[in-house]
C-alpha cells in the first residue's frame, strides 16, 4: 500500500520494518485524538474555503463513526498501512472517494501527531488527576481514623519520637498535594495547540489557528510555529516529571507498607486476599502488591530521564529520533494510573495496630518529651537533655505517655481540613471542563 509521502520507487522492507518499528502498535493510543484533530481541523478549513459546505457534513459524519469504532476497541491499523493519520485517511477515502482525500490540506503529520499527543496527554492528565484525588480522599480518611493511634518515628531506621498513624497516613496526603501541583502544570503546558504549525514553518493557506483551538478547548495555541515543533519531547519531559513526582510518593509509601506490615515490626496488616504466598512456607503473606508498586513507580521515575536522552541535543525542527519517545511515554499512563487505584483499594483496607507502643522497647522514644517537660519547668534545656541521657543510660528513665501536641501538623493538630483546602484550590485550577465540553460539541 502506498504511503503518503512515496514517489515512484519502493523502499526496502528491511529498512520500512526499522523505520516504522513499534509506530503503529503506539499509534493506537492516538487514534480517537487523531480523529478529534481531523473533525476540528477540516472545520476550519470549510471556513477558509477550503472544503465545501457540502463535503464538510459527510466527513464530520464518517469521522464520528470512526471515532466511535476507536471508543469500541476495534479501531485498526492494517497491514502495510503505515500510520494512524494514515489509516483515518484510508477508511475517509474507501468511504467518501477523493473527497477524503482533502483532509490534509494545510497540516503536516508533524502537527498532525503534535495535536494527537496533546490531546492525548490532555485526558490522561485529568485521569491521572482523579485518581491522585481518589488516592488522597482514602489516606485523608484514614489520617482522621488513627489520629489518636500513637506510632513511633525513626531517624537513621532508629526509634526517634513519637508519631501517629494520623500523622503518617497524612503525611502521604500533603504529598500528594504537592504532587498535584506538578500535574497542573504539565497539564497547562500541554493544553496549547499546535495545530497549523503544519511541518515547523506554518503554511500558506490562511489557517484559522484560534478556530481550531475553540474548537478542541485548548487553553491558547503554540503560537510560533517553530516553537510548536520544538514542543515535541520538551511536553513528554514536563509531563514525564509530573508523573515522577506521583511516583516517587507512592514508592516511598509502599516501602514503608512493607517494612511496617513485616513481623519485625507489625505496624499495619494488609488484607490477606491482597497478599500472596509461598511454594514452601505456608507461613508466608507476602506484601508484593507494595513491592511491585514500589518497582513500577521506580521505574516510572526513569521516565523525565528517558525522554531527555532521546530528545537532547536535537536542533530545530523534526528528527525520526521523537517518535522512539511514544514508546516509553505512552503506556506509562497506564502503569501510574493501575498503581494508584491499586494504592487506593488497599489502603482503604489496610489495618493498623493500636497498641505498639505498650512494648517496653519503644520506651526511649518519649525521652524528648521528658527533656521539654524539664525545660518547660524552668531548667536549662541542655541540662534537662543530659539529665534524661544519663537516666536512660543508668536504666532509671520512666517515659510519661500522656503527651500533648497543639502547634499545626504535629500529632495534636494535623491540619487534615487545611490540607484539602490546598488540594481542592490545585484542582479547581487545571480547567478540565473547557477541553471536555469542547471535545462533546465537537462530536455532537
Amino acid at each position: 500500500m502506498k504511503k503518503l509521502w512515496e514517489k515512484n520507487y519502493e523502499v526496502n522492507a528491511e529498512i520500512e520494518r526499522f523505520t516504522v518499528g513499534r509506530d503503529r502498535e503506539m499509534d493506537l493510543y492516538l487514534a480517537p485524538y487523531d480523529v478529534l484533530g481531523s473533525m476540528a481541523h477540516i472545520t476550519m478549513l470549510e471556513s477558509i474555503g477550503l472544503l465545501e459546505a457540502s463535503e464538510l457534513k459527510p466527513l464530520l459524519a464518517e469521522l464520528k463513526e470512526i471515532y466511535a469504532l476507536c471508543q469500541r476497541g476495534e479501531f485498526r491499523i492494517e497491514d502495510g498501512v503505515e500510520d494512524v493519520h494514515s489509516q483515518v485517511e484510508l477508511m475517509l477515502t474507501r468511504r467518501l472517494g477523493d473527497m477524503g482525500k482533502k483532509i490534509h490540506s494545510g497540516r503536516s503529520r508533524n502537527d498532525q501527531v503534535l495535536v494527537d499527543l496533546k490531546l492525548f496527554t490532555r485526558h490522561e492528565l485529568s485521569e491521572i488527576a482523579e485518581d491522585v484525588k481518589a488516592l488522597f480522599d482514602e489516606l485523608i480518611e484514614k489520617s482522621e481514623q488513627n489520629k489518636d493511634v500513637l506510632m513511633p518515628g525513626y531517624t537513621h531506621l532508629q526509634i526517634a519520637m513519637p508519631s501517629s498513624f494520623g500523622l503518617w497516613f497524612g503525611a502521604y496526603a500533603e504529598s500528594l498535594a504537592d504532587d498535584m501541583l506538578f500535574l497542573q502544570a504539565a497539564y497547562r503546558m500541554t493544553n496549547r495547540n499546535p495545530l497549523g504549525s503544519a511541518a515547523g514553518y506554518g503554511s500558506s493557506f490562511p489557517l484559522n489557528r484560534q478556530m481550531t483551538t475553540d474548537l478542541l478547548g485548548f487553553d491558547t495555541m503554540n503560537y510560533n510555529v517553530v516553537y510548536a515543533q520544538m514542543g515535541r519531547g520538551k511536553m513528554e519531559r514536563n509531563v514525564g516529571f509530573a508523573l515522577a513526582t506521583i511516583a516517587g510518593t507512592l514508592a516511598k509509601m509502599a516501602f514503608d507498607a512493607c517494612l511496617f506490615n513485616s513481623q519485625n515490626f507489625g505496624f499495619v496488616r494488609l488484607p490477606k486476599e491482597c497478599t500472596t504466598g509461598s511454594s514452601i512456607m505456608p507461613h508466608k503473606k507476602n506484601p508484593d502488591v507494595f513491592e511491585l508498586i514500589r518497582a513500577k513507580c521506580n521505574k516510572l521515575q526513569a521516565l523525565p530521564q528517558q525522554v531527555t536522552l532521546i530528545m537532547n541535543n536535537l536542533p530545530a525542527g523534526y528528527f525520526r529520533d521523537l517518535q522512539i519517545i511514544k514508546e516509553v511515554f505512552l503506556p506509562a499512563f497506564d502503569e501510574l494510573k493501575d498503581c494508584l487505584r491499586i494504592c487506593a483499594y488497599i489502603i482503604n483496607n489496610i489495618e493498623v495496630r493500636k497498641d505498639i507502643l505498650d512494648n517496653t522497647m519503644y520506651d526511649a522514644i518519649f525521652s524528648v518529651e521528658e527533656v521539654n517537660r524539664l525545660a518547660a519547668a524552668g531548667m536549662p534545656f541542655r541540662d534537662a537533655y543530659k539529665k534524661v541521657g544519663l537516666d536512660i543510660e543508668a536504666g532509671t528513665f520512666t517515659p510519661d505517655k500522656n503527651i500533648h501536641h497543639t502547634h499545626e501538623g504535629s500529632i495534636g493538630n494535623l491540619c487534615n481540613d487545611r490540607i484539602c483546602q490546598l488540594m481542592d484550590a490545585t484542582l479547581q485550577g487545571f480547567g478540565f471542563e473547557r477541553a471536555r465540553a469542547a471535545e462533546a460539541k465537537l462530536l455532537s
